[in-house]
């Protein structure tokens, strides 16, 4: 349903923290030209937890309106509260989304059948395909194969977002469950090497600023051909590693601010990148070749 270069979209900020859509039209227009499969608008690198619900909804609406149909749009509307996430989740349905991402349950740390009970609440809501969304390390929470396997009986969850980075569970998740389930990286610095071992794309911060070589390594990845997968992987790593040199998104929203497509806004409790890492991230955009 979903798949190649999914990017994991920044929500662009005016300097005093104010939703920036014109610079989310530039955005999109970059992506769209650029060929990226899907916007994956409100998810950690869009800042979701400093969005109130109101501006949260508008941004999706938004980014469906901006995005007229030429490219999917997967809503992040995901909490550490099941009540909550159903709620954000049934009010932007209507707006016209073609699905959620749902991660994992924050900070209260619930059981594996907690967190079967939560995201099938949601699922069983909605009639939009539903993303899970597995990331242990912001988490500290750690959804298990055996139960994707549950959920991916529910007729609206269709994929996984699994940010580990861990090839064994990629096989663990493929042998539990088979087709029933599309695998997606959210991990940049390991995406090709999911892909190439039976995921079929990458939630992708790097997409951020390179949406074209991210599709290319997709393509790649997807068909085979490890050379050349490679080839473009070894000239993003830099990227996939300097974009995280400090919490994402914060060293993300500064590179796109230094290409000229958003104000350098980022609201508390993230700050702007530090000036000692701005030369790191310049010269990973540089050996990608997106700056001079």
């Amino acid at each position: 349903m979903f798949g190649g270069s999914m990017v994991a979209l920044v929500t662009p900020m005016k300097s005093d923290g104010a939703l920036d859509f014109e610079a989310l039209e530039r955005l999109i227009e970059f992506h769209v030209d650029a060929g990226t499969r899907a916007l994956v608008v409100a998810g950690t690198t869009g800042e979701s937890p400093t969005l109130e619900t109101d501006e949260h909804a508008d941004l999706i609406g938004e980014a469906v309106r901006l995005s007229a149909g030429r490219v999917p749009v997967i809503a992040g509307t995901g909490s550490n509260s099941t009540a909550q996430t159903l709620h954000l989740t049934r009010k932007v349905e209507a707006m016209g989304v073609d699905g959620f991402l749902l991660v994992v349950p924050y900070y209260n740390k619930p059981s594996q059948e907690g967190l079967y009970r939560h995201f099938s609440t949601v699922a069983r809501a909605v009639e939009k395909p539903v993303v899970l969304y597995n990331v242990p390390g912001r988490t500290s929470c750690d959804l298990l194969p055996e139960t994707v396997a549950r959920l991916a009986e529910l007729d609206t969850v269709v994929g996984l977002k699994e940010a580990t980075g861990d090839m064994q569970r990629l096989q663990a998740l493929r042998e539990l469950c088979g087709d029933e389930i599309e695998l997606y990286s959210g991990d940049d610095a390991t995406a090709m090497d999911f892909i190439l071992g039976g995921g079929i794309g990458d939630v992708s911060v790097t997409a951020n600023v390179a949406p074209e070589q991210m599709q290319a390594l997709c393509d790649a990845a997807r068909s085979g051909d490890r050379e050349k997968a490679a080839e473009i992987n070894n000239r993003l790593m830099p990227l996939h590693r300097e974009l995280f040199v400090e919490c994402n998104p914060v060293p993300v929203k500064w590179a796109l601010a230094e290409m000229g497509l958003i104000q350098p806004g980022i609201r508390l409790p993230l700050v702007p990148l530090a000036e000692e890492h701005h030369e790191r991230v310049r010269a990973a955009l540089r050996h990608a070749g997106i700056l001079d």
